[in-house]
């Protein structure tokens, strides 16, 4: 699962279908679509869908980026963003990807098939012609390197973003040349295609293996750091790095060795970095950039919509917001104080004076390992009480548990002070900053302080726990089981705030070993009932994910999912009549 868009962040089900929220391209928040993505509500797969033959052959195109570039490999807890993701997915090759509408799909450029031969058993058939950028083919020891990173045995010191599953698999083998792979469980895993996923694709093995012997734990570690230090010169997708300037741009250009369907039409994809999203709509107004996807915001919805021959498409995926404490901090570890905080928190009310403004049809979210649009969505938060903003009852939380001094300057059971909390959010997101700011006035209604501070870098953030206090989003790939594993369990890279709970543990990974769906969702939510009441984390809202081109391209289209906009960038053109 996701990406943190820490994602990753960041953090993997069954297919949902994909409910549509807010459309712009002429029209207001909440109106009809216009312009090239006038058809998404009813083709999401297909809309700005334009043929080869009636597109430029060359041009750049330009895509605006939030975030910075701080660590290449998105496997790792730190690399695991959504813009390294989405940077990256043009050149690095998988199994499986997220279509728009919010399916698991194979991804036929590079394998022929992927079966479950039986229940522990998994099949590759690599396409013969798929190969590195520099010659080499892709086979099973690009398979096998990914496995060991993130099985918790072959390389201990490899940080990933979560297992998912992987620790499950006995071995990979090759044969055929390597080009057909042979996966054996130890037991059924029932996510199974999120095993090398758009959320964990290849890596080059004979590039890994130049840092080290990849069957040594040593080796694995320094081909791991690595490809999270190094700018990529390789490439199994349909474009290759031309240049990368820190914080700048991510300048891309065609794969010579491409062996994929479709040959890119363009010249250049530039991916312009510009960490202050409320200048994206300028870029885009005076072309420094073709094509947003922005996280969305009232201001940005609003200016998009004056911008002339520009379309507009908000929608609702696997993408959703929250608050999470880092249980690191001495007094966050006491479940008392979470509860009452989140209790004071009026979830309705923050999204009134944020997202609501642009979008009338979001609301609050009660789980945390299904969106509304899955099968097994139900609402597990209620009965806490947390999310309604009842402060009379979260101050008697606090009373009952010992505390003092509370609605004026709170004082735990041990006579300490409880200390001002550090609470962050990502540096030019206004909803985000707006979020804090009502997390900051809730609670003080029972006496915590609270500091706001921003961060240019989500995954670094997390990753070394320097907060109290977060608001980030969770982007899930269409697979919840192993999704849960990757961010919810104990043990796991993407647990950031370091939840610790050894019954959830056993219902997310029971789930995910099951061979029955309703069996396996009736555990999951039992570990979301569980963690509720834990209060570790507070779900706000579904997501909406917005992009917005110039009408002048085509087949760039929103994937609310960790896949993003790039999921396609083989088909990216200029209209040819432009």
């Amino acid at each position: 699962m996701k990406r943190t868009r820490a994602a990753a962040a960041a953090a993997v089900v069954t297919a949902a279908t994909l409910v549509l929220a807010a459309c712009g391209g002429g029209g207001g928040a909440g109106g009809s679509s216009g312009g090239v993505y006038a058809d998404c509500a009813t083709n999401p797969n297909t809309c700005n869908s334009v043929p080869a033959d009636q597109l430029q052959q060359g041009g750049t195109v330009t895509l605006a980026s939030e975030k910075n570039i701080d660590n290449w490999n998105v496997i790792s807890s730190e690399g695991n963003t959504d813009w390294t993701g989405m940077s990256t997915k043009p050149l690095l090759p998988y199994v499986f990807y997220t279509s728009p509408d919010l399916k698991a799909t194979l991804n036929t450029d590079l394998v022929d098939s992927a079966d479950l031969t039986d229940p522990t058993t998994i099949v590759y058939k690599i396409k013969q012609n798929a190969v590195w950028n520099d010659g080499t083919p892709i086979t099973a020891d690009d398979f096998a390197m990914n496995w060991k990173w993130q099985n918790t045995r072959d390389c201990p010191d490899c940080e990933t973003a979560g297992n998912g599953g992987f620790d499950l698999i006995q071995s990979v083998v090759g044969s055929d040349d390597g080009k057909t792979v042979t996966v054996t469980l130890s037991q059924p895993y029932i996510d199974w295609k999120s095993f090398f996923n758009s959320a964990a694709p290849l890596f080059p093995a004979h590039v890994g293996a130049q840092q080290g012997d990849l069957n040594t734990p040593a080796g694995l570690a320094a081909a791991f750091d690595y490809f999270g230090k190094t700018v990529p010169d390789y490439s199994g997708g349909p474009f290759q790095v031309e240049n990368w300037q820190d914080n700048v741009a991510l300048t891309l250009v065609p794969n010579p060795q491409w062996y994929g369907a479709t040959t890119p039409k363009l010249d250049r994809l530039v991916i312009r970095v510009i960490t202050d999203a409320t200048q994206e709509p300028l870029a885009l107004q005076n072309n420094e950039v073709q094509a947003l996807f922005p996280q969305p915001q009232v201001d940005i919805v609003s200016q998009l919509n004056n911008i002339p021959n520009v379309s507009q498409y908000q929608a609702a995926g696997l993408s959703w917001e929250h608050y999470d404490f880092n249980l690191q901090n001495p007094f966050l570890a006491d479940t008392a104080l979470r509860q009452a905080l989140y209790t004071a928190v009026n979830v309705q009310d923050v999204i009134s004076k944020t997202v609501g403004q642009f979008n009338q049809d979001i609301t609050p979210m009660k789980n945390k390992m299904f969106v509304p649009q899955q099968e097994g969505y139900q609402d597990n938060l209620s009965a806490t009480g947390q999310g309604t903003g009842d402060v009379e009852r979260a101050r008697t939380i606090l009373t009952d548990a010992g505390y003092t001094g509370v609605g004026t300057a709170l004082v735990a059971p041990n006579g300490q002070a409880v200390p001002t909390l550090r609470m962050r959010y990502t540096t030019g997101n206004a909803v985000r900053q707006t979020e804090c700011e009502l997390f900051q006035q809730y609670a003080k209604q029972l006496g915590v302080n609270v500091d706001i501070a921003t961060t240019d870098s989500l995954g670094t953030t997390l990753d070394s726990g320097d907060y109290d206090v977060i608001v980030f989003g969770w982007i899930m790939s269409p697979a919840p089981f192993g999704g849960a594993q990757q961010v919810w369990l104990s043990d796991s890279g993407s647990n950031f705030g370091k939840y610790q709970n050894p019954t959830t543990d056993q219902l997310i990974n029971e789930a995910a070993s099951s061979t029955d769906i309703a069996d396996a969702t009736a555990k999951l939510n039992e570990a979301d009932r569980i963690m509720a009441e834990d209060a570790y984390v507070l779900p706000l809202y579904q997501k909406p994910t917005l992009a917005a081109v110039q009408n002048t391209l085509g087949n760039v289209r929103n994937n609310a999912s960790l896949d993003g906009i790039t999921y396609n960038t083989a088909e990216w053109g200029i209209r040819a009549d432009s």
